[in-house]
């Protein structure tokens, strides 16, 4: 087993023994990517983009925290937020609007093309959860 899978397995293990949720709101429609998701080669650098800048908020495989919502999650699908809005989110910061997390600044520093390899990465991981 990979050091990477054991380190995503030992905290979920522990959420699950003690009865905590993985949503960081308590939504039970909330859905995450499977912990066992090994990212193709074509996902990676936007999987390193996404740690790099999204994650802290975001959580690992876009999960959520208690700081941000998950990516990986229904009100994310390709028809209600477009890769689009992943742009302007970035680049114009983004008003609270289905969460209670506040408003998301812009996030300087991250290229347009940056954000369409972090949002390719997110796709993947929704599409891995069902979400299409």
């Amino acid at each position: 087993m990979s050091k990477r899978l054991i380190a995503i397995l030992i905290p979920m293990a522990f959420l699950l023994s003690t009865g905590c949720s993985t949503s960081p709101t308590g939504d039970s429609t909330a859905t995450t990517a499977p912990a066992t998701v090994e990212v193709p080669a074509e996902f990676q650098n936007g999987e390193k983009l996404f740690n790099d800048n999204c994650r802290r908020c975001h959580g690992t495989q876009a999960a959520g925290t208690n700081q941000g919502p998950p990516l990986v999650h229904q009100t994310y699908e390709p028809n209600h937020h477009s890769d689009g809005a992943f742009q302007s989110a970035v680049r114009n910061g983004s008003q609270a609007h289905h969460w209670n997390f506040g408003n998301m600044p812009p996030i300087a520093g991250v290229s347009e093309q940056q954000v369409t390899e972090i949002t390719a990465y997110v796709r993947f991981l929704q599409r891995q959860a069902g979400i299409e």
